[in-house]
């Protein structure tokens, strides 16, 4: 049996499911889960996040928490996260360019937030020799200053997606047909979460919800608003979400998201504005990752390390610094939020 024969078995003896439910069965499905049974980070997985083309990256993330740590008086103990850490190469690269602020790796207690078994054993042999714990949820991190960051975590989430018919939305519902699963839409209902958006759309417009990211956002924002920390969500979104943005990725390639469940990476754009209203703690404003970056030195730093390269090296360290930074890459499609404590300023890089 497939992921694809449960499903249409599951439609066939429930009726349509929600998206929702059907991304979090093609993600994190204990037997056919894209996440629970294969890495699908670095070379040989589907796609390539910023912490894999250059270790730039990383290092100017650790030293931006690590400056905000100072800032608030470097509390000990602190609890240091990454939300969905994908093979740890973002952790390592925090840690290696922490190493040298005093007192900071002494205080912090390293937490990767992962559900799956797969990546955590890979997580393991990348940070070997640093003490780490794993937390199932953001509801596990500990009560206590919160230094954190989620880097392509927020769009893997579950979302719903709803077509506006008058005052009302019809939710989208993933149905079959013939043997294939096919959407379809739900009855027309009021939707109290989406009253604000009834001012900028109109009928037929299509608008996504993430309750799950809405739930972090609670964890995260009352942790660093009662104890102090500071949080850096970095993903590809914009401030309000409208339109279809779920996307499937299979072998490297633009994939039909119904096609072969459990097969492909399932992804949705982040709706920035829904994770700050649903945040405790103060927040930035929405900054682009190229300007994040340049504003934290990256153009230095790579020109530094240029100085001991060349040939290959040379060439694909250029071509990281470009992908990471220009408006045509993933300058401006990926989008930075800070998180920081009432009476505290937001972390470098990011601005109120």
């Amino acid at each position: 049996m497939s992921l694809k024969d449960h499903l249409l078995t599951r439609i066939a003896l429930e009726g349509p499911m929600r998206l929702d439910a059907y991304m979090q069965s093609c993600l994190l499905h204990p037997d056919w889960g894209y996440y629970t049974t294969r890495a699908p980070f670095g070379p040989e997985g589907d796609f390539i996040t910023a912490p894999e083309i250059s270790q730039m990256f990383g290092e100017l993330i650790g030293l931006s928490l690590a400056q905000s740590w100072l800032d608030q008086g470097a509390p000990s103990p602190f609890t240091l996260a990454e939300l969905g850490p994908g093979r740890g190469t973002l952790m390592a690269d925090i840690l290696r360019a922490t190493a040298r602020v005093p007192g900071f790796q002494a205080a912090a207690q390293v937490t990767l937030v992962e559900a799956s078994p797969s990546l955590r054993d890979v997580q393991r042999e990348t940070l070997r020799g640093a003490e780490v714990t794993w937390a199932e949820s953001a509801a596990d991190l500990p009560d206590a200053p919160l230094f954190l960051v989620a880097n392509e975590f927020f769009d893997a989430l579950p979302i719903r997606q709803f077509i506006r018919q008058g005052a009302g939305w019809a939710e989208r519902r993933v149905g079959a047909a013939e043997g294939a699963l096919t959407f379809g839409l739900g009855p027309v209902t009021p939707q109290p979460a989406l009253a604000h958006r009834l001012e900028d759309t109109k009928d037929g417009d299509l608008v996504e919800l993430c309750a799950p990211a809405a739930e972090i956002m609670q964890e995260i924002g009352k942790r660093i608003a009662a104890h102090g920390g500071a949080g850096l969500i970095i993903d590809y979104g914009d401030w309000r979400a409208l339109g279809d943005t779920l996307q499937a990725l299979e072998n490297h390639s633009p994939a039909d998201p119904l096609a072969n469940p459990g097969q492909a990476d399932l992804t949705a754009h982040v709706d920035f504005e829904a994770l700050a209203r649903a945040c405790p703690c103060p927040h930035s404003r929405v900054v682009t990752q190229g300007v994040f970056l340049e504003r934290l030195g990256i153009t230095p730093r790579a020109q530094k390390l240029a100085e001991a390269l060349t040939g290959d090296a040379l060439s694909n360290h250029i071509a990281a610094h470009r992908r990471l930074t220009h408006p045509a890459e993933m300058g401006n499609l990926f989008k930075v939020m800070g998180l920081y404590q009432k009476g505290q300023t937001p972390p470098p890089g990011t601005e109120v």
